[in-house]
């Protein structure tokens, strides 16, 4: 039986690195976003929409079995703009799953969500939020809307609070937050796949030999990290004051105290 995908900010820098690594012959990937997805392939679906419509969303679930959620805005904002696509967008979208019949959805949190929280060594994976922004708001208020609806509706939710995702580690920081291409779809793979895992907080991070967070709930899932921040240790990577102070590093830092509102 072929297993179908939607993944919302399909044509983001994450959703780039999931296409190819999600892709199964059993497996169609229905890719939404409001952006442009340029050249679908075999097994893919495109649908335009934004995740503020519910009308859209819901017809886009239907048929699907599990929903990965990383539509929105993907840093700090205006806080207009943060409760438009990041709180209420993501209400939409566990809403449209719940209408639509959808029984499991996986959300793209984040650290920034405990950003506050000081760097300690682990940082467990159930710690509680201490947001460093709006957009980390935005996160906390997300997973408290998966847990709403999983006690509520019986929805699986997985929360993955990922660290720092992308091609290579950016900044020094990121030689212990660093979530590579590889180990983000394997992340999602396992939230994905995995049997009844009910509502879960996970940390999203590679097997980093400068890791703080912790990757026991992760595991629980099913997730096998394959990568190392440490390859890139040589390089000259940017250091701020923050970075082992608190969880977000310099989002903790002077210039988010007056974002535009």
């Amino acid at each position: 039986m072929t297993e179908t995908l939607l993944i919302t900010g399909a044509a983001g820098r994450i959703g780039g690195m999931l296409r190819p690594r999600l892709a199964r012959a059993d497996r169609t990937l229905r890719l939404l976003d409001v952006a442009a997805i340029d050249d679908p392939g075999e097994g893919e679906e495109v649908v335009t929409a934004s995740v503020t419509d519910l009308d859209a969303l819901t017809a886009a679930c239907r048929g699907v079995d599990a929903v990965v959620h990383l539509g929105g805005i993907s840093g700090e904002a205006a806080w207009s703009e943060i409760l438009d696509v990041n709180i209420h967008g993501t209400f939409t979208v566990f809403e449209a799953a719940r209408r639509a019949g959808v029984g499991r959805v996986v959300f793209a949190s984040s650290n920034h969500a405990v950003g506050f929280h000081p760097a300690v060594d682990p940082v467990p994976d159930d710690v509680p939020p201490r947001p460093d922004t709006f957009y980390g708001v935005a996160k906390v208020t997300d997973e408290a809307l998966g847990s709403l609806y999983h006690d509520r509706y019986g929805l699986d939710v997985v929360c993955l609070r990922i660290g720092s995702c992308f091609e290579a580690p950016p900044d020094a920081r990121a030689l212990a937050t660093w979530l590579s291409p590889g180990d983000v779809a394997r992340l999602v793979d396992a939230a994905v796949t995995v049997r009844s895992p009910g509502f879960r907080i996970v940390w999203g991070v590679s097997d980093n030999t400068r890791r703080r967070f912790s990757l026991t709930a992760a595991a629980e899932l099913g997730y096998r990290p394959a990568d190392d921040a440490e390859v890139f240790a040589d390089r000259d990577l940017a250091a701020d004051a923050w970075t082992d102070v608190f969880v977000g590093g310099g989002f903790c830092g002077a210039r988010y105290d007056e974002p535009g509102v």
